[in-house]
């Protein structure tokens, strides 16, 4: 991996890019997962690069939907386990959660280097490998799951995850949480609670965060998103112009 000084005003987020690029070379992150992170930075722009506090209370959220729940899963693709592999665990603990890993350029070899990846970073178990289930409603690999993981759990933590497969999940009368930059995408407007934040920022955050247990409307709080980023761009452009 490059190594990226913290002086560079761009520390952060070229410190991101190269833990997904070391993740493509590991055999754990798609090609194409490059190209997702790079449609999600330029939300994540749009925040300020910050996690605000709409995020903060989706976060907040999510923790305690999870803490409440008899079988919690977390889903966990490639880019989750390049960016966040050893918050991701130590999410789970906090959770009580268990960990799938679902693709969807699916191998059984990538299933296991992140398997690997994730039980380095102290995993005791990972499910997904067995695939002995099915999600009703998608023909592709995502589809795929375990019996006693996410084809099971009542809430499903889907970061960076696919529109359909959310759709799909709550079909099954699953309570979907995913995180995800764009509040537009199809993930965001599915699911119960959208966390709009980096996924290196958000997982971190949840495992220290107090839970949330009062009312909390997903549409209310993703059009505040959206008037906080019309109202940041209007600010942002008043100021090219001087």
């Amino acid at each position: 991996m490059v190594e990226v000084p913290e002086s560079h005003p761009r520390y952060e987020s070229l410190k991101t890019r190269e833990l997904l690029v070391e993740g493509v070379e590991k055999g754990i992150t798609s090609k194409a997962g490059l190209i997702a992170h790079g449609r999600g930075e330029m939300f994540d722009y749009l925040i300020g690069e910050e996690t605000i506090e709409q995020a903060k209370k989706a976060e907040r959220k999510a923790v305690a939907d999870m803490l409440d729940a008899e079988n919690p899963v977390i889903s966990v693709n490639g880019n989750v386990a390049a960016l966040v592999p050893a918050a991701i665990v130590s999410l789970a603990e906090r959770l009580d959660a268990k960990l799938e890993v679902n693709l969807f350029h699916r191998t059984d070899e990538r299933i296991e280097k992140i398997e690997k990846e994730l039980k380095e970073n102290g995993a005791k178990k990972v499910y997904g490998k067995k695939a002995d289930a099915k999600i009703p409603g998608l023909d592709h690999d995502r589809g795929l799951c375990d019996k006693e993981g996410i084809f099971s759990a009542d809430v499903v933590l889907v970061p960076l995850e696919d529109g359909d497969r959310t759709k799909a999940l709550a079909d099954m009368g699953k309570r979907t949480i995913t995180i995800d930059l764009n509040p537009l995408s199809r993930s965001a407007k599915t699911a119960d609670i959208t966390i709009v934040d980096n996924i290196v920022r958000a997982v971190p955050n949840m495992c220290d965060c107090e839970p949330f247990y009062d009312d909390f409307d997903d549409a209310e709080n993703l059009s505040s998103i959206l008037d906080f980023m019309c109202e940041r761009l209007g600010s942002l452009s008043k100021d090219v112009k001087k």
